[in-house]
């Protein structure tokens, strides 16, 4: 919101008292308390928890023709990230920097 410095400011008698400011904004956290947070509804596993009976659904795929393992980092990139073969294997431009 752009502000007008040159305006003529209000005077004390012209503002609202704070009073009046809350009167006007309705409290909406008196009495209520939110005990379950919107960004993680189901709450937050502490280390070390039981986690035996959980599923995950995660679909792991084959390394495809144009990727490849580094042997320093065991990351699978691209073959655009292929700095050099090595005697052990493929190394990658970030570990052979």
């Amino acid at each position: 919101m752009a502000t007008d410095y040159d305006a003529p400011r209000k005077s004390e008698d012209e503002s609202e008292s704070i009073e009046a400011l809350k009167e006007r904004v309705p409290d909406k956290m008196s009495g209520s308390i939110d005990v379950e947070d919107s960004d993680n509804p189901g709450g937050f596993d502490l280390p070390g928890a039981d986690l035996s009976d959980v599923e995950l659904d995660v679909v792991v795929l084959p390394p495809q023709e144009d990727e490849f393992t580094c042997v320093s980092c065991f990351l699978v990139k691209h073959r655009s990230q292929l700095d050099h073969e090595e005697k052990l294997g493929p190394i990658c431009k970030e570990c052979a920097a």
